[in-house]
């Protein structure tokens, strides 16, 4: 039937709605065929939702990933993932609106948003070709659907004129008229069906892939081996006993999270490898249950984030179970040429670390374990990097499968590909933890107490300053290694008034905290921490 304007004008309202019904449905079974074609063909990383997101991530500017984090912090991934689902949800809705006012204009619109996912799948670092498969297969079934529920909608013009003929003949039997209306109810249930089946085919590809429940099977079931050289004991006065100070060892689910992963990798013991090549006399090849036969260590060492603003919560304290880095990269013979530890995980991320760092003496390592357990899925089960005095991003690659010995004049790694320092020493930081920032506290004696690091050179001292009064030495407590953050106090005869606070730091070197203000990009943040209070 062709397409008029009369048609339109004489569409009932309505229509418009059921079209835009239509439209989420079939880009729903866009996804939901995609998801599932990607479980049981290529992989979960191929599905198009998830590829779409994960390119949107790469193609991050630096001020909105900055943003990101510094508004939404860890819930970052979930406000994209959010965001993109509004954003389907009104191109697919748009996309049927279109089909009823045009034919195959809808079609086009599913088509190009294919198009769009295919490219992003087959930009992915790990892709092959197959990865197109998922997207291809999700567009197909969507625009049949959408053909299929938005022509039952075509026959309403004319259904409509038929409802007219009957309504000025009198004589024209009830049971006519009704046969003669357009066919909504049909509409809607076909509509809901493959709604339904929209959701059918993303749980199967959620079932027939590798489920998150099956990896925290197989972490819960493993048992770590009793390290060969445990961690020093905490000193009985490392921890200072101040309510509402941060506590010196960060509990697992409380230790911060930033990476690139939308969705987690699901990675399982039995199936992971590492491989070390490169500027290598051999390569060296390991499974997991080779990296728990090795002698493991155990070391506590303070992660910092290079996204943390001055004053952040992006750092946290752990002991940590693994295999010495340099030990294991002795396996392969480095070429004394190399000077760069290039590494790489499961989901194609990678990471360049300073060769010389890694091999002067610190305790990097290889690491399996976290506070006593195998590594929680969001921090790099099965295996991760572990460098203390590096942050994260040329460090600290989770579900690591790949160390590559090779240069930094020959390769670059994810994010100094994006303009971030390609040597990443973490900078000499201190907080206020207590108290917060505007509170509201009692004239007299009050306690003012955070933490400081310096990663691998320790800290030596910390300073107060009260307003642009002189700076008093903070008493610190006791250090259980230069590669952990130290707790410090400080007592303050608070008088009524609104009172700015501010704390720097030594480190182990002799060298001050600087009050340069810098943000984190591209090296880390810099300048001191301060807050303001109210004494009552």
């Amino acid at each position: 039937m062709s397409n008029t304007g009369h048609d339109r004008d004489d569409a009932p309202v309505g229509t418009r709605g059921l079209a835009a019904l239509a439209g989420i449905a079939a880009g729903g079974l866009t996804l939901g065929v995609g998801e599932l074609v990607a479980a049981l063909v290529v992989e979960p990383a191929a599905a198009p939702f998830l590829a779409v997101g994960n390119t949107f991530v790469d193609l991050t500017p630096e001020w909105l990933k900055s943003f990101a984090i510094r508004t939404f912090g860890e819930n970052d991934k979930q406000v994209l993932l959010g965001g993109m689902a509004g954003v389907l949800l009104v191109l697919s809705a748009i996309g049927g609106v279109l089909e009823r006012w045009r034919r195959r204009a809808g079609v086009a619109v599913l088509l190009l948003l294919g198009g769009v996912a295919v490219a992003a799948a087959l930009g992915r670092p790990t892709a092959t070709a197959a990865w197109a498969l998922p997207s291809l297969a999700g567009v197909v079934a969507g625009a049949a659907a959408l053909t299929l529920m938005v022509g039952r909608l075509r026959d309403r013009a004319p259904a409509a004129d038929q409802t007219r003929a009957v309504d000025a003949d009198p004589s024209t039997s009830g049971e006519s008229a009704s046969a003669a209306r357009p066919p909504r109810r049909q509409v809607l249930l076909l509509t809901a069906a493959v709604a339904g089946m929209a959701v059918l085919t993303a749980i199967g590809g959620r079932r027939f892939g590798r489920t998150l429940a099956e990896v925290r099977e197989a972490r819960d079931a493993l048992r770590l081996p009793a390290p060969a050289d445990t961690a020093a004991p905490v000193p009985a006065g490392a921890e200072l006993d101040v309510a509402g100070m941060t506590p010196f060892t960060t509990p697992n689910r409380d230790f911060y999270r930033v990476d690139t992963a939308l969705d987690l990798p699901r990675v399982v013991p039995e199936e992971w490898r590492l491989r070390i090549h490169g500027m290598v006399g051999q390569e060296v090849e390991l499974d997991f249950e080779d990296l728990l036969g090795l002698d493991l260590v155990e070391r506590m060492i303070t992660l910092t984030c290079v996204s943390n603003e001055v004053g952040g919560e992006l750092a946290g304290n752990a002991v940590w179970l693994g295999y010495p880095l340099n030990d294991l990269l002795d396996r392969a013979d480095p070429s004394p040429d190399a000077d760069m530890l290039l590494s790489t995980s499961v989901d194609g991320f990678t990471a360049g670390t300073p060769l010389d760092v890694v091999r002067d003496g610190r305790d990097a390592l290889l690491a399996v374990g976290m506070n006593g357990e195998p590594l929680p899925i969001a921090h790099g089960f099965p295996a991760r990097l572990v460098v203390p005095g590096l942050y994260g991003y040329v460090s600290a690659t989770k579900w690591v499968t790949e160390l590559e010995l090779t240069r930094f004049d020959r390769a670059s790694a994810y994010w100094t590909d994006r303009g971030w320092a390609a040597e990443a020493p973490i900078k000499t930081a201190s907080r206020i933890d207590v108290p917060g920032s505007f509170a509201e506290v009692a004239a007299g004696r009050t306690v003012v107490a955070g933490v400081a690091w310096a990663q691998h050179r320790g800290v030596t001292g910390v300073e107060v300053q009260v307003d642009d009064g002189d700076w008093r030495a903070a008493r610190l407590a006791d250090e259980a290694s230069v590669d952990t953050w130290r707790q410090w106090s400080w007592e303050w005869d608070a008088e009524p008034g609104n009172h700015t606070l501010r704390v720097r730091a030594t480190d182990g070197a002799g060298d001050r905290q600087t009050d340069e203000q810098a943000p984190p990009f591209p090296e880390g943040s810099s300048g001191w921490h301060s807050v303001v209070v109210r004494v009552t």
